[in-house]
């Protein structure tokens, strides 16, 4: 018996060297991301990018993973960086501004890994220097001139009691927020009408919650036409309230989010995808950009409305390619969130903006 169970024993042992090899292989990862605040089906900011390096990785049968990191802090982030690249990875992407400070640190401790940093730039936790090292590249979206089609959008549409609902308040949502009210204004000035008012308010985070629901229900029944949902998950709360109104609209964020409710009326979206994937793609071609920043605006592509999934019935492909076409051209000056302390404090003269604590 104890012979038998000796030569068993063996052949166990045998059984595991042979296949810990490839479980070994099984388990590495060439690309990952390492999530944000928010999931990586939010419908938004990490889904879009995770989506753009899922497609360039299932084209060329490319292994990757993504991670999410078990608190926001920038150790719980590089933690997670440090479980990619202990996990095979030879680029991670980052989507997310709090990410600038793990990926001015993790740069250097990884100098054989390539980094995309989507949202930001690295810099030192008090601002004092900003370095993007040969192994990372920084993309930055002008998210106001994204906000500023959507706003100038619905206001053509025909819609002059707006709200925007951000989560929370970040240098990209206040970008999309201080565009929205801008773009509402020039519409409003463009035809000569008085009178278009935005509720404006962030929630505070990234959450679908009963109280962002019963916040954009209040706005609906008190006039709200239109609100401009623009923090993650937050847009699925004003989706719910927009739904059990029946007759209000939606204006989704980052991605076309026209799938997401029948009460979606157009996006406010931003290359994600895209940029993502040809970042990839320059890792894998020898051209990665390390050591630059991207800065996508309406000149690269990097922001637009889906026309084409877009319930509009006055607002034609004619009049988004007009004012997409004078964003081209540099002739629509648009305040950013380094302009102005509050979306109050925006030099709009046609529309009145309510700001809700």
């Amino acid at each position: 018996m104890r012979k038998i169970m000796g030569k068993f024993l063996l052949l166990v042992l045998a059984a595991a060297m042979l296949i810990t090899p490839a479980l070994a292989a099984a388990e590495t990862y060439e690309l990952a991301l390492i999530t944000d605040l928010g999931t990586i089906d939010d419908k938004s900011f990490n889904q879009g990018s995770w989506e753009g390096l899922v497609k360039y990785a299932e084209e060329n049968g490319i292994s990757h993973k993504y991670y999410q990191p078990k608190e926001q802090s920038d150790d719980a982030y590089l933690d997670s960086i440090q479980l990619a690249v202990e996990g095979g990875a030879k680029l991670i992407v980052t989507p997310g501004f709090l990410f600038e400070t793990p990926i001015y640190v993790a740069q250097d401790m990884y100098p054989d890994v390539d980094f995309v940093l989507v949202d930001g730039n690295p810099h030192t936790a008090d601002y004092s220097e900003y370095r993007t090292e040969g192994n990372t590249v920084g993309i930055i979206y002008a998210e106001e001139q994204s906000g500023f089609l959507a706003g100038y959008a619905i206001v053509k549409e025909g819609y002059t009691k707006l709200g925007f609902m951000g989560g929370m308040a970040v240098p990209a949502v206040v970008r999309f927020g201080y565009g929205f009210v801008q773009g509402a204004d020039t519409a409003a000035k463009e035809l000569g009408i008085d009178g278009v008012t935005v509720n404006y308010h962030y929630t505070g985070g990234f959450s679908a919650t009963p109280e962002a629901q019963a916040l954009a229900a209040t706005w609906y029944n008190d006039g709200v036409e239109v609100i401009f949902a623009c923090g993650g998950k937050v847009g699925n709360s004003v989706m719910a309230a927009a739904e059990a109104a029946q007759d209000k609209w939606v204006i989704g964020v980052d991605v076309d989010q026209s799938n997401e409710s029948e009460r979606v009326i157009t996006s406010a979206t931003k290359g994600l995808r895209e940029s993502v994937y040809q970042a990839v793609e320059a890792h894998y071609n020898g051209s990665f950009p390390g050591g630059e920043s991207w800065l996508l605006g309406a000149d690269r592509q990097g922001v637009g409305l889906p026309i084409e999934t877009s319930k509009f019935e006055k607002f034609s492909q004619e009049d988004y390619d007009a004012i997409f076409a004078k964003l081209v051209a540099g002739e629509v000056a648009i305040l950013k969130d380094t302009d102005a302390a509050s979306a109050a404090e925006l030099p709009v003269e046609l529309t009145k903006v309510t700001i809700v604590e």
